[in-house]
């Protein structure tokens, strides 16, 4: 039998703290399903510039590529600030990975949990009625990517752009995922002014003919913007553009209120699984980061990586359990005197993950 195979990128900051606390959830999985996954470690970002003078070494394209997905810690700080920037961690490292995988859709799930209400800056009356949605982003087009772009001493200047090909193949990842949740697709974009947009609410319609059973609305993005503060409980899976998507999903995870919380997933030639937050390097080291983004990330790598489906339910049940069960990190907690390590934090988890087995 083939072992699954994972790329483990711990990266900089807290990112080898947090991933330590998957890793355990991880052995907890192994043990009771007897799948035993192959482990690849690689060095990507800040700590690998500072032990072989590049951010995304050939070893690590090896081995991520030899891989069925990559686990990513985080990448980045400001020790690195000055580099020029194809040699910096974020650019250098973590867009050059993206680039490599052909990563085409970020996939960023938020929930408020009900024992986290307090914590979210949106008022209570709006949290209580439930906030469980995901933004589906394309990664590949628009402004980031258009050709002709180019800055001098009197302009810059990016385009815009998007093909049939790319709207079809993002639309259908939010039509499938909607397929497993309240099927629900609202489609952002700007399309009373932007021709980009146009093609891109023709193409989404198209699409939405072959999933009768998904209601589809469009948004445009200025009012997406402003009905995710006033009822995010109405959005389930949303689905726009690039430079859309990159604004609106760094609204969405403010909701929960803390960034500790957000995992995500980019799906490309081999997907890539990471916490939504940075590498908050002025907590790393003190075993105080919040673990459950990078916890999830793995639920979300096993559900669509490999299938484990009912796995990641039960992994996503135990980060809810021990939440309500009050252990919290500093990040989520009343007061620093009733916060947990993050180790601490990890093995709550991994203790209900056993009990709910």
């Amino acid at each position: 039998m083939v072992m699954p195979k994972i790329a483990v990128l711990p990266g900089d900051g807290i990112g080898p703290e947090v991933m330590r606390e998957a890793l355990k959830v991880l052995e907890v999985v192994e043990k009771k399903t007897g799948v035993m996954f192959e482990k690849v470690f690689g060095h990507i970002g800040g700590e690998a510039i500072d032990l072989f003078g590049d951010p995304l070494p050939e070893e690590t394209k090896k081995i991520c590529l030899e891989s069925d997905a990559i686990l990513l810690g985080s990448v980045g700080g400001p020790k690195w600030d000055d580099l020029p920037p194809q040699k910096r961690p974020e650019i250098g490292g973590l867009l050059a990975l993206r680039k490599m995988l052909n990563l085409y859709a970020n996939i960023r799930p938020i929930k408020v949990y009900k024992s986290l209400v307090k914590i979210s800056p949106l008022k209570d009356r709006i949290v209580e009625k439930g906030i469980d949605l995901v933004t589906v982003r394309e990664l590949s087009g628009d402004a980031y990517y258009g050709q002709p772009r180019g800055l001098d001493e009197e302009k810059g200047f990016d385009t815009m752009v998007y093909d049939r090909k790319t709207v079809e193949r993002i639309a259908k990842v939010a039509f499938e995922l909607a397929r497993n949740r309240r099927r629900r697709v609202t489609s952002v974009d700007k399309a009373n002014v932007l021709y980009s947009s146009m093609l891109w609410r023709n193409v989404v319609k198209e699409v939405a003919k072959g999933y009768p059973d998904v209601e589809l609305e469009h948004m445009y993005v200025d009012n997406a913007a402003m009905q995710l503060i006033l009822r995010p409980y109405h959005f389930d899976v949303i689905l726009t553009t690039n430079i859309f998507g990159d604004i609106l999903s760094d609204e969405t995870a403010a909701l929960p209120g803390s960034l500790g919380l957000l995992p995500s997933a980019s799906l490309g030639d081999k997907n890539l699984y990471e916490p939504a937050g940075g590498s908050a390097p002025d907590i790393a080291g003190k075993n105080i980061a919040n673990p459950v983004a990078q916890i999830l990330s793995l639920a979300m790598m096993l559900e669509i990586s490999f299938n484990m489906v009912e796995v990641a339910r039960k992994i996503e049940k135990a980060v809810e359990l021990a939440i309500e069960e009050g252990y919290r990190t500093r990040d989520i907690a009343e007061s620093e005197e009733k916060a947990i390590s993050t180790s601490k934090m990890g093995d709550a988890i991994c203790k209900k993950l056993e009990e709910i087995w």
